[in-house]
């Protein structure tokens, strides 16, 4: 098994990678900024995994730390998560997502290519197809990204592709995302956003726990069965699965490989808002608001290139994903009020 760095270990996604990494036998170092994230997450991934993982504080963008880490700990791959991933705010803060998202990868491909670490899994988005030009979306769609957020995971890609192309020793797979969301099993670890949600599943648990009076739907006019936006929701757990098949996949394949991972299934906000009420057993008052401008009606994916690839399928249902997020937000609550 590898000696794996994940980047925004401690984030969302990472942590729940982390776990499945982990107890697939892979020895695991997060690396983190802390930023969106806090420090009690190393306890909870400890009780999950029955061990204490190798933790290093610190920036993507910081190369130097960035090569002692992975000469120190003998890395021999990279899961590449840390960055800045709000589309809105994105278009607010330009800037910062350049610099953290493109400038940090390139950081970390200085500090692989000085420590002669050629093996790296990306996390990109479905963020990179822009507007839908056809439905499901397969990895040959045109990539054409129209905020800030899909711009640097495509200008990304882009560097990742060419680097495999100089050097035939490289091994990367670009896991495009959908729409990650649920928690693990254990209710221990869960999407927890500083601030207001900018994401539909922790908006649905904060609105069922009380914390926010109620969830603003933007759009009842879209070209849907109900005229809410269709989005594919994919567990969190499936998709940190997918890392580990990826990893799998590049130990036995050089090159460059971008893979939708999605179910294939969409789901409407109103669909969602359903699943959620009968999750918790709690109503979720909502109220129509305008469009947000950049939305699209519907996108969800084709994942048969994962499932030929990397013999990966999502398993998880749409009640799980509910379920799982409830789980964790009552566990949440009852740790904040003891």
């Amino acid at each position: 098994m590898s000696r794996l760095l994940i980047t925004g270990g401690t984030g969302y996604i990472g942590s729940h990678s982390a776990v499945a990494l982990s107890k697939t036998g892979h020895q695991v170092v997060l690396y983190d900024n802390l930023s969106n994230s806090n420090r009690t997450i190393l306890q909870s991934l400890g009780l999950i995994v029955g061990h204490h993982m190798s933790f290093v504080e610190g920036d993507v963008r910081d190369t130097k730390l960035l090569i002692s880490t992975l000469t120190s700990h003998n890395i021999d791959a990279v899961i590449h998560f840390a960055g800045l991933k709000a589309v809105g705010e994105s278009v607010e803060k330009p800037v910062d997502y350049y610099a953290n998202n493109v400038q940090g990868a390139i950081s970390l491909l200085q500090a692989m290519q000085f420590a002669q670490v050629k093996t790296l899994v990306f996390s990109s988005s479905a963020t990179v197809y822009g507007e839908p030009r056809y439905l499901p979306l397969n990895e040959s769609h045109s990539t054409i990204a129209t905020n800030p957020y899909g711009r640097s995971k495509l200008h990304v890609e882009e560097m990742l592709a060419d680097i495999a192309a100089s050097d035939a020793d490289w091994r990367i797979a670009c896991l495009r995302y959908f729409n990650p969301v649920g928690a693990h099993e254990s209710g221990l670890i869960g999407e927890n956003p500083s601030g207001i949600p900018n994401n539909l599943m922790p908006y649905l648990a904060q609105v069922a726990t009380g914390q926010i009076p109620e969830l603003s739907v933007f759009g009842d006019d879209y070209p849907t069965t109900d005229g809410t936006g269709v989005r594919d929701f994919i567990h969190v757990m499936d998709l940190a699965e997918g890392h580990i098949l990826a990893l799998t996949y590049l130990s036995r394949n050089t090159g460059w490989h971008a893979v939708n991972l999605g179910t294939g299934k969409g789901y409407s906000v109103l669909d969602m808002i359903q699943a959620f009420e009968k999750a918790s057993g709690r109503q979720v008052p909502y109220k129509i608001a305008p469009r947000r401008a950049g939305d699209v009606a519907i996108c969800y994916s084709d994942p048969k290139k994962a499932s030929e690839l990397l013999k990966w399928r999502a398993a998880r249902t749409l009640d799980d994903m509910c379920a799982s997020t409830w789980r964790f937000h009552q566990f949440r609550r009852l740790s904040v009020e003891s």
